[in-house]
């Protein structure tokens, strides 16, 4: 708003008229006169009756598009500054603007604060122009137009920096390519000395490493060497829990941060307006400190690799790119214990055999192999303290364990697949006798393939050296799960699976693990 009283007035073009409202509302509680039009031919009938200061216009629209209205409005009255809005931004859209005089490329969704500082800004440059023009020399004049070259100069690298993210992003081809190639973007874009990608839900206890990128290069389905520290690790999830990002753009001795840091940055990622995971990027204490730009491009960067994994697991390969990215994992919980390393895989071994045996259909079949390797995801959300205590486990602790099916559960669901796999997941510790965990059910209540996870499971289990115990004889295992027939398991299960047993085929199955 002009501090000498007068009121600028704004004219605000775009074919939502949502839009339209919102920012009438706004920017008239601001001080401001504003002026609607749903498309540039009507923007044109309200500039002929009007008085227009400045002109937002979005870039589609019918009719007449804001490139070719920013073209006529330079053509007729080049002193209203014209501000481009869209949310598809290219190089060639930029340098048709900046031909048409348009003074400002915003990528959409802007928000009201954003906006606003941009009419400041307008405005002000504009007022300094006009004095420029009036009161300075050649001199002057000259170092201004070099400012404002610098200045375009800048805004066309931005937009470079913007199309190479789409690019990329847009390039890779399976979704666990994605949290690689968005670190590695993310040292080449701020200058970090490190980037990590973490996945998380709210069922979690803490985050967990994906990949990672620095000076040593990249890490990708691994957690970095040293474990995360509390203080970022506390950042993370209170970014998350509020999904809106974060910079500190300086250590200076707070505690904000660890020593070792001089700046951080976290952006949250999500998929279907859910937060899927974070980005952190940091630099040493000893290095260069982020700004608002740099917190601009990460932002701008997880919403488009976003859209890129929803869109993989949608339309891609949706299985084998959210499997492998999922039994990766897997395959970081299993490393973390030496004891169950290949458990899953031989799990899934077991229970497929079972399931022929039962008669399972092809369908059935595939959603018990993928709910076997991932049975046990959830235990990536289970503290190393409890998840490799080599002595028994107190109440409190058990309590703790009994969540993995849970937190599992919601790990694959917050991916919005495998609604069945993720039943299966929850349910593979019931007991048939509704003595389980963590739901109680019993008997048929108990998903048919939960069922038979339960007894692959086990026999596993039991067969396998543990933190806490030798495996066991196979005698004294086949008569533990005979014994608990018709209690933990299903008794056509146990059928089925001594049947296979008898046969040879559990053996002849796990020979390639």
């Amino acid at each position: 708003m002009n501090t000498h009283g007068k009121r600028e007035t704004l004219l605000f073009v775009d074919d939502e008229e949502s839009i339209l409202e919102i920012a009438q509302e706004y920017f008239e509680m601001k001080g401001y006169r504003v002026l609607t039009a749903a498309n540039g031919r009507e923007a044109i009938r309200v500039l002929a009756e009007e008085s227009i200061d400045c002109c937002f216009t979005d870039i589609n629209m019918p009719e007449m598009d804001g490139l070719e209205l920013a073209e006529y409005i330079n053509s007729h009255d080049s002193t209203i500054p014209v501000i481009i809005m869209t949310g598809f931004p290219s190089l060639d859209s930029a340098i048709r603007t900046i031909k048409n005089g348009v003074v400002d490329f915003l990528i959409k969704p802007v928000n009201l604060n954003q906006m606003e500082l941009c009419i400041r800004r307008v405005f002000q440059q504009q007022k300094l122009f006009m004095e420029n023009a009036l009161l300075k020399g050649e001199v002057r004049r000259k170092k201004q137009l070099e400012a404002l070259n610098a200045e375009l100069e800048e805004k066309v690298n931005e937009l470079n920096i913007l199309n190479k993210i789409m690019r990329d992003i847009t390039a890779i081809r399976t979704s666990s390519d994605v949290f690689s190639r968005v670190t590695e973007m993310t040292v080449e874009i701020t200058h970090a000395d490190e980037a990590v990608f973490y996945i998380l839900n709210a069922a979690m206890q803490r985050p967990a490493a994906v990949a990672a990128s620095g000076p040593q290069g990249s890490r990708a389905g691994v957690k970095p060497a040293a474990p995360i520290d509390p203080q970022i690790e506390k950042l993370v999830m209170e970014t998350v829990s509020d999904q809106i990002p974060l910079l500190v753009p300086g250590n200076g001795g707070s505690a904000n941060l660890p020593r070792n840091t001089g700046s951080l940055m976290v952006v949250p990622l999500k998929i279907r307006d859910k937060t899927f995971g974070a980005l952190t990027a940091a630099t040493a204490a000893a290095g260069g400190h982020f700004n608002e730009k740099d917190l601009y491009f990460l932002s701008f960067m997880t919403h488009n690799a976003g859209y890129a994994i929803e869109n993989l697991a949608l339309y891609e390969n949706i299985y084998e790119n959210l499997f492998s990215t999922l039994y990766a994992f897997v395959k970081a919980i299993e490393a973390r214990d030496p004891y169950t390393e290949q458990h899953s895989n031989r799990v899934t071994r077991i229970a497929m055999v079972i399931g022929r045996q039962m008669g399972c259909s092809e369908e059935e079949l595939g959603i018990l192999n993928t709910a076997g390797y991932l049975h046990d995801i959830g235990k990536i959300g289970i503290r190393d303290q409890i998840l490799l205590k080599p002595a028994s486990l107190t109440t409190e602790e058990f309590d703790v364990i009994k969540r993995h099916p849970v937190i599992g559960a919601e790990i694959v669901g917050h991916l919005g697949l495998w609604a069945r796999e993720q039943e299966i997941i929850r349910y593979h510790h019931e007991r048939f006798d509704g003595s389980g965990y963590p739901d109680g059910l019993k008997g048929r209540d108990i998903p048919l393939l939960s069922r038979i996870l339960a007894v692959a499971d086990v026999y596993d289990s039991l067969s396998s050296d543990r933190a806490y115990r030798k495996r066991m004889p196979e005698g004294q295992i086949l008569k533990l799960i005979d014994d608990n027939c018709g209690r933990h398991f299903d008794p056509e299960i146990v059928a089925a699976f001594r049947s296979v047993y008898e046969k040879g085929e559990i053996f002849r199955v796990l020979e390639g693990t």
